[in-house]
């Protein structure tokens, strides 16, 4: 059985949540010894996995390009994963008429339109409005979950939203969190043995970006001046120059860039802050901050999907792996309090371990997850045949996108046969 993945990008585990998540559904799919392509029109990062390692061939693939159609059409894989709603407007067209009868997966990662919609309203300095999730990006991404076959959906909230909010059918969407595989834990040092704030996160996605801004500004502040001696050590791979420039050590703030190894920096820290103001989906630093045993305090949305809520925003203090607060006066009282109470430290970081074990093992999750795959895959026919608006929306937007995937190609071949053709004098000019 072969699986072919159309990647956004290529995974980098140790640099974003995304990665990791990937690597665990091509995990999902090596475990039931199929063979895996992982195939991607990005450019090849320095921080990616080496998928080789994992006995994964990979394909750099060219955009609006027929060579693409040839390739897959030889290769007839018996399913086809779109990382991201993007790919699969991207590629969809192209997979249908190579491969009709490939099952089409899509993978979510979270739900854009909601972290597009709450980064509006925070940008505006007001509430989320229920209008705001009916934006361009919904209409693109709901489309694209209608269109394929199952999509992976991260956060209970996140199905609910899409069932009740969007109307997505049930038998569309795929319940599928975070894997993580035996040993859950890593043993890391006692409270007594640990010292400083941590914060981690890809400075390249925004929500990490305005916590770290409203840590130095607002939050930090207000926590060294109850704790003069203790320090925030922050880390994420890509910081810009104006992440770097925030670096102060006289503020104890400091600014340390990639961390190779997340659980090592993590075990010596006694509390992870990260205070995000939006986003969506899972939080994989909360997963980090968990196994190695470090309590948190960040907002409900931070903690948001981690439990066993059903809708947007349902987690509270009491449930939670440490202290939720909004507000930077009350997230800063809540650093203090954990940072310093031996015994809440102990309580939280037991009720993390409480929640991985519940959660997010893979031995618990993965059984079910596979069945509802191979249900759909092995009966394909009748799952369509049960979703026609999926069926009416791949008739009407693969029509259009294959139009202007063509009209792109020919342009670009004529280019650069004019270019070809030029004489020298003329060829820098066109």
């Amino acid at each position: 059985m072969l699986l072919v993945v159309l990647g956004y990008v290529w995974p980098e585990p140790d640099s974003s949540a995304a990665g990791r998540r990937m690597l665990s559904l091509l995990q999902l799919y090596r475990q039931q010894g199929w063979q895996i392509i992982f195939a991607s029109p990005a450019e090849q990062g320095p921080h990616r996995f080496e998928l080789g390692q994992w006995q994964i061939e990979e394909k750099q693939i060219p955009l609006n390009d027929s060579a693409f159609d040839q390739w897959l059409s030889q290769l007839q894989p018996d399913v086809v994963l779109f990382d991201r709603f993007m790919l699969e407007e991207q590629f969809g067209w192209r997979v249908e008429a190579a491969c009709p009868q490939a099952v089409l997966l899509l993978d979510s990662e979270d739900l854009h339109c909601l972290r597009q919609a709450r980064q509006q309203a925070y940008v505006a300095k007001r509430p989320l409005q229920q209008t705001d999730l009916y934006s361009e990006m919904a209409q693109r991404e709901i489309a694209a979950i209608l269109r394929c076959d199952l999509t992976f959906t991260i956060s209970r909230a996140e199905m609910t939203l899409l069932t009740e909010q969007f109307q997505v059918p049930a038998s569309q969407l795929l319940y599928c969190p975070f894997l993580l595989d035996e040993p859950l834990l890593v043993p890391g040092a006692d409270f007594s043995e640990r010292q400083h704030f941590i914060s981690i996160g890809n400075f390249r996605h925004e929500p990490n970006w305005q916590s770290v801004l409203w840590l130095k500004q607002q939050i930090w502040p207000l926590i060294r001046a109850q704790l003069p001696g203790v320090e925030l050590h922050i880390y994420g791979a890509y910081p810009p120059p104006k992440a770097t420039a925030l670096h102060a050590p006289k503020q104890g703030f400091f600014i340390k860039g990639w961390a190779e190894n997340a659980h090592q920096v993590l075990q010596q820290a006694r509390v992870c802050l990260a205070p995000l103001q939006f986003g969506a989906g899972l939080k994989g630093k909360f997963i980090d901050a968990m196994q190695t045993g470090t309590p948190s305090v960040t907002t409900a949305i931070g903690a948001e999907g981690m439990g066993d809520g059903n809708t947007l925003q349902d987690a509270c203090s009491d449930h939670w792996a440490g202290l939720l607060a909004e507000t930077a006066e009350n997230i800063a009282a809540a650093a203090v309090r954990l940072y310093q109470d031996e015994q809440l430290w102990h309580t939280k970081q037991l009720l993390g371990y409480q929640i991985l074990q519940h959660n997010f093992a893979r031995s618990k999750l993965e059984p079910a997850i596979w069945q509802q795959l191979e249900s759909v895959r092995l009966q394909l026919t009748e799952h369509r045949a049960q979703h026609f608006y999926g069926a009416m929306l791949r008739f009407h937007h693969h029509r259009s996108t294959r139009f202007m995937g063509q009209w792109i190609e020919a342009k670009t071949k004529l280019a650069a046969l004019q270019q070809q053709l030029a004489p020298p004098e003329l060829k820098e000019s066109i």
